[in-house]
């Protein structure tokens, strides 16, 4: 099974993981730059590193997540959520129209969650989310 998530992997860092990455790290430079908005630029660079790299590990609702973060999601969707979203959907269109890309073009919808509200979120393995 790792060996089957190392060949998707690869797969989807040629076909769109490298260009999805490069944005949520452009949306953290904009939150860094800003100051204010440093913890949004932290949780851009975790999702970017699991956009990267996605077969073989998901996201779990990190305990003890409340209100402080539904408010944060709620300034993240505004501000930068809904265009990377929205890239997210444009991404997978033309990966749907060819018979390799269409898991890619899938695992693009499922991240477009992810993307929308990344706060209160932990990456991990398959595994351990499922053994929890």
């Amino acid at each position: 099974m790792k060996l089957f998530n190392l060949l998707l992997n690869i797969l989807w860092l040629v076909c769109c993981g490298i260009w999805m990455a490069i944005g949520y790290a452009i949306a953290a430079l904009i939150c860094f730059v800003l100051i204010v908005t440093i913890p949004f630029g932290i949780a851009s660079l975790r999702i970017a590193c699991f956009v990267i790299w996605p077969f073989g590990r998901t996201t779990v609702e990190r305990p003890g997540a409340g209100a402080g973060s539904f408010i944060g999601n709620v300034i993240w969707v505004i501000f930068a959520g809904w265009w990377l979203a929205l890239a997210h959907l444009v991404t997978s269109i033309p990966l749907f129209l060819s018979i390799i890309g269409i898991p890619f073009g899938w695992a693009n919808l499922k991240l477009i969650p992810i993307s929308l509200m990344p706060l209160g979120r932990d990456v991990v393995p398959t595994e351990q989310a499922f053994g929890r």
